[in-house]
């Protein structure tokens, strides 16, 4: 096979190498791509080196599979010349997730979703993808008819510069900001850009990609979304309220059950997800699973991921995966 990685020099793109090595891509032929500045630099993938080509270039090499991390102007002007070439294209954007005939997929909940002849494939966002893993057993079991959802996001999620910037402010330098604040020792409930109704981008993806991925527009869904000084993972506080009774010994086998799901949950232990455990790992941790006594037929669920792998580059070569599999 022939692989594109587009955006390979990102925090995202680089992880998907590392991630097509560890599951089993190391021998297929590995092309890289970046924007202008970054042409011509080496990556060090496997065994061997890669040379980082213009996006254009690796467009006319007629790849099988492209996996994008190039933001979501890179991914509209490029992803359909990919397609062109008869590439399939898995794209980390937000760029192609609310259109209609574009399969938004979690492998392990919806993977059907992609049809022979889908040329574009999107993964969703991060904060998304360990939400609607951890409840879909739930929905599939009990349905769910509203979801509150409060995100501590990490700094990784924003990218490169924002890591850069917590690292300055740690060390008490100037350095140009990622954030319109100082987010050392501080909270922005700020994620995305702020629309006209006062959510932002980060709610918005939540509260839409969500539905889509359930098939089911009728969940009502909030968001708060807020960004923390944290490098290693999103957590979310999520209350969920499901159409039918439940008892909370099913829950927990329900979620013991979800493949990719961790329970991490013995309070008299302070045994509970924290997203310093969370780093460099696949699964989608949950604990602090309790019920909420204020409605009937809720719950409480404390939900921790890494960022960067499951709520990325995971999540994108798992796709891909499915896809050779077939």
């Amino acid at each position: 096979m022939k692989i594109a990685v587009v955006g390979a020099t990102g925090l995202v793109g680089g992880l998907m190498l590392k991630v097509l090595e560890e599951r089993g891509f190391a021998q297929e032929e590995i092309l890289v791509a970046a924007s202008e500045k970054s042409i011509g630099k080496k990556i060090k993938f496997s065994n061997r080196e890669l040379t980082v080509q213009s996006v254009e270039d690796v467009i006319n090499q007629e790849c099988d599979y492209a996996i994008f991390s190039a933001g979501g102007q890179t991914s509209k002007k490029y992803a359909p010349l990919f397609a062109q070439k008869g590439t399939i294209v898995i794209d980390n954007s937000s760029a192609w997730r609310m259109q209609e005939d574009i399969p938004l997929v979690v492998p392990e909940i919806n993977a059907s979703a992609i049809k022979n002849g889908d040329k574009i494939i999107a993964n969703p966002n991060c904060s998304t993808i360990q939400m609607v893993l951890a409840l879909s057993s739930l929905q599939k079991n009990y349905g769910i008819k509203r979801i509150v959802v409060s995100t501590y996001q990490s700094v990784t999620g924003t990218g490169v510069k924002a890591v850069k910037q917590l690292d300055c402010e740690k060390e008490n330098k100037e350095c140009e900001r990622a954030y319109p604040y100082q987010i050392f020792e501080n909270i922005l409930p700020h994620g995305g850009d702020f629309l006209s109704n006062g959510y932002t981008t980060e709610e918005e993806k939540l509260i839409n990609e969500t539905r889509k991925i359930f098939s089911d527009s009728s969940i009502a869904i909030t968001a708060t979304v807020a960004r923390v000084p944290v490098k290693g993972g999103h957590s979310e506080a999520v209350n969920v309220e499901l159409r039918k009774p439940f008892d909370l010994n099913d829950v927990y086998k329900l979620l013991e059950s979800t493949k990719g799901v961790v329970v991490l949950d013995k309070p008299s232990e302070n045994l509970y997800p924290m997203p310093i455990n969370a780093e460099g790992k696949d699964e989608v941790f949950v604990g602090r699973i309790r019920k909420d006594e204020s409605i009937e037929n809720g719950l409480n669920l404390w939900i921790v991921a890494d960022n960067l792998r499951k709520g990325a580059a995971t999540n994108a070569v798992q796709i891909l995966e499915y896809l050779t599999s077939k």
